[in-house]
């Protein structure tokens, strides 16, 4: 945990100081962050540190992880020139509920366990479900967009962006195919899935970095 938190925080600096900060190179930084801020919080989980409460964590992380599909969504879309596109306020306005419950509600967690490979997050019953809806629904539009943007980009001859939304598919599902084949064999690990899947984002991370950011991003001029 220590270790991809560790590398996703290296490589948000590293975006942050090769290129210019526009919209898009925004968007993956603050996704880079993120993604690096949850596996901070699973670790805080495990190790207590900063002296904070597992439940204090599991706040810090359940909001993390609550704004990468919609930076996600909102990234395919603004490299694709639809920043102001309908599915942002909607998307950002159900994030905005979720960070709320999370960072106040009394009850948001039921519990909170640390299993080595991956920590379990324990929301209760009715609220995970409706989290879960959230989650994969942002997720779903996000790679149905990246997908459509890539076709329609690439017939306008806009190589580099076409490239850049594959890109972002390709990240997409090298998060999510592997999370589904494990909790498929393996179903006793279906409440790890927040963690699993973040462990597997890890090779977003890089596709964002080494992938993404130079197709949409403007590098810094170098001082002499």
């Amino acid at each position: 945990m220590m270790g991809t938190f560790l590398i996703e925080i290296a490589l948000f600096a590293y975006v942050l100081l090769r290129y210019k900060f526009t919209r898009n190179i925004r968007l993956i930084a603050s996704l880079l962050l993120f993604l690096g801020l949850f596996q901070l919080a699973e670790y805080g989980v495990c190790a207590g540190l900063f002296t904070l409460s597992g439940e204090a964590w599991s706040r810090i992380g359940f909001v993390s992880i609550s704004m990468l599909p919609v930076l996600g969504l909102h990234l395919s879309l603004s490299i694709a020139n639809r920043p102001k596109h309908w599915l942002i306020g909607p998307a950002y306005i159900s994030l905005l509920m979720f960070i709320g419950w999370f960072m106040l509600a009394p009850d948001a967690f039921s519990g909170y366990a640390c299993q080595g490979n991956y920590v379990i997050f324990q929301l209760n019953a009715t609220a995970g479900i409706i989290y879960s809806l959230y989650y994969y629904i942002w997720l779903l539009v996000g790679l149905g967009v990246s997908l459509f943007y890539a076709g329609l980009l690439c017939g306008k001859r806009k190589p580099q962006d076409a490239k850049a939304l594959t890109l972002q598919v390709v990240g997409y599902l090298s998060f999510m195919i592997p999370t589904a084949m494990i909790t498929t064999v393996f179903p006793d690990a279906v409440p790890g899935v927040p963690s699993i899947m973040c462990g597997f984002a890890l090779i977003y991370a890089l596709i964002l970095a080494f992938g993404i950011s130079p197709k949409v991003g403007t590098k810094k001029p170098q001082k002499n």
